[in-house]
């Protein structure tokens, strides 16, 4: 009866760690500034996470350990590095101001998050509590 009822809550969860895998990395970006030669990294899970969204319509019963997992299953998010030029003379590419504007944006998508997680706990609670009434 309560199966998949925190289907939404462990998707925002993979949400969660991507959002904060990438302040890690940002966060690391911005720590090596001054690092000759450094090259600025970029993390990417959204894709996976459409992908999983989409996998996650097709009903598809796992009966044996080999069948297809879930597109949520094996969610990790992707760490890149950028080896685009660099405008500088010692070879590090980045740039504060993107990393900070990155940071910003990045720090709001986390935030919202947290509070999807939040709506869905309270929506369970108001199901538990209201449900026996």
């Amino acid at each position: 009866m309560l199966k998949g009822i925190y289907n939404n809550v462990d998707f925002y969860k993979k949400a969660l760690d991507g959002t904060w895998e990438r302040n890690k990395i940002i966060s690391n970006n911005i720590a090596n500034e001054n690092t000759p030669n450094y090259k600025r990294k970029i993390v990417s899970f959204e894709d996976q996470l459409k992908n999983s969204i989409a996998s996650q319509r097709i009903n598809l019963t796992k009966t044996n350990e080999k069948h297809i997992t879930r597109g949520t299953d094996k969610f990790s998010p992707s760490i890149s590095v950028d080896k685009s030029l660099s405008y500088r003379i010692d070879g590090n590419n980045v740039n504060i101001d993107t990393e900070s504007a990155d940071l910003a944006k990045n720090t709001i998508m986390y935030e919202a998050l947290i509070k999807q997680v939040t709506s869905e706990f309270d929506k369970i609670k108001n199901v538990i509590t209201e449900g026996s009434k």
